[in-house]
This record gives structure tokens, C-alpha cells and sequence, in this order.
């Protein structure tokens, strides 16, 4: 009888991912690019974020980005050109997350060499991205006041490995049911010590902090 043997596909896939992503760090790291990898739920506001981010930054820091898309409409790419950022698309064609192969193709796209930081739109999802290296040197989720205090609580493992988490929308506080000390707990309990700011891109409030940290990033301080 043939024995039958246990082949871990999975492993083996996330594996020559992490090859890819540490090649990709390797990259950014060689090029003096400082990369995030920011991830939120659907419309919490993270291109938003982005675009703002870029238009206090832009003439002290040379920006790129690598937006993801499930689809080939670059809606989200338009609004960070306009912003003044060289911008490329990579689609994951359904996935419902990216790799570090998709950050790789976008990356070629890109003058590495006259960029400080590179800002990498995941997919909007709190589930998939969780799991996958992308190559980035940071790893950042935006969590939107209108989504609930709750998220940590349903959403544990993407609030465990993040580097910085922004919540955003916080304008919006006197109008919707968020209880930002409860989410702050939630937080604390998976990862204690975790930088966060509030911040809202429609007035500005409390961006400043945020982009101190990006600046600190970018000029190699831990």
C-alpha cells in the first residue's frame, strides 16, 4: 500500500510569499524608501486619509503609492494623482487581500530611487490582509469611529501584528455611537503599548501627530 503523505499547500504558498516580502523589504530598504502597508474595512476612509496625508507631506517628503483593487477602476488612484503622488494600481482580481507578488509588479512601476515613502492601499477587508506579509517595514490600520467600537473584539488578529492604528472620521463623534475608551481597551488587551492616533482628514484634527511619526520613520529613527 502507498503511504499517502500530507502536502501543506497553504504553508507552502505563504511561504514563498514571506520570500517575496522580505526580498521586497530589502528593496525599499536599499533604495532608502520607508513602506507602510494600510489597511482598513470598506469605506473607512483610508484613501481619504492618504490623499490628506499626501497634501501636508508632499513638499517635505517625495510620496508614492501602490493602491489595491479587487477591480481594474482606478477611482482611488485619480484622487491620489490629483493630490500630487505618483500612483500605480495593482488589481487582485477578486482576492480579497494583497501579496507581496501584487507589491512587487507595483513597485517596478515606481522610481524607487526618488521616493522617502511608499504608501500601500490594501484591499478593504479585516480579515484577509491580516495574514500576509507584504514587504512593508510598518503595517498600519485605519479604523473609522462609524464602524463600531466593537471591531477589536471581532476582528482580534488584525489589530495584533499592527506597528500604529488610526482612527479615523472622529469629526463625526458627536453623532455616532462609539465608545472610544471601550475600543481603546479592546486594543490594549491584543496589543498593549500600540501607537494610535485620531485623526479626521475632513478638518485635519489630529493629523499632525500622525504625520510627525511618518517623518520620524522616513529619517531611520526607531
Amino acid at each position: 500500500m502507498t503511504e499517502s503523505r500530507r502536502i501543506p499547500i497553504v504553508e507552502k504558498i505563504t511561504s514563498a510569499n514571506d520570500f517575496v516580502a522580505q526580498e521586497n523589504r530589502e528593496i525599499f530598504k536599499q533604495n532608502g524608501v520607508f513602506a507602510i502597508n494600510i489597511m482598513a474595512a470598506p469605506g473607512a476612509g483610508k484613501t481619504a486619509l492618504i490623499v490628506k496625508t499626501i497634501e501636508l507631506l508632499k513638499n517635505r517628503l517625495r510620496i508614492g503609492v501602490i493602491e489595491g483593487d479587487t477591480a481594474s477602476v482606478t477611482i482611488d488612484a485619480d484622487r491620489v494623482l490629483l493630490a500630487g503622488a505618483p500612483a500605480v494600481q495593482v488589481t487582485s482580481k477578486g482576492e480579497c487581500h494583497m501579496d507581496a507578488l501584487m507589491v512587487r509588479e507595483g513597485m517596478k512601476q515606481l522610481d524607487l530611487a526618488a521616493l522617502d515613502l511608499v504608501i500601500i492601499e490594501n484591499i478593504g477587508n479585516l480579515i484577509c490582509p491580516a495574514g500576509w506579509d507584504l514587504g512593508s517595514q510598518a503595517c498600519a490600520l485605519i479604523s473609522s469611529v462609524t464602524e463600531g467600537d466593537d471591531k477589536p473584539y471581532k476582528y482580534p488578529a488584525i489589530y495584533r501584528n499592527l506597528d500604529v492604528l488610526l482612527v479615523s472620521k472622529t469629526d463625526l463623534l458627536p453623532y455616532v455611537d462609539f465608545n472610544l475608551s471601550y475600543f481603546q481597551q479592546g486594543v490594549e488587551m491584543l496589543n498593549p503599548g500600540l501607537i494610535t492616533f485620531t485623526t479626521s482628514a475632513k478638518t485635519g484634527d489630529g493629523m499632525q501627530p500622525w504625520l510627525d511619526w511618518l517623518l520620524s520613520k522616513c529619517q531611520g529613527q526607531p
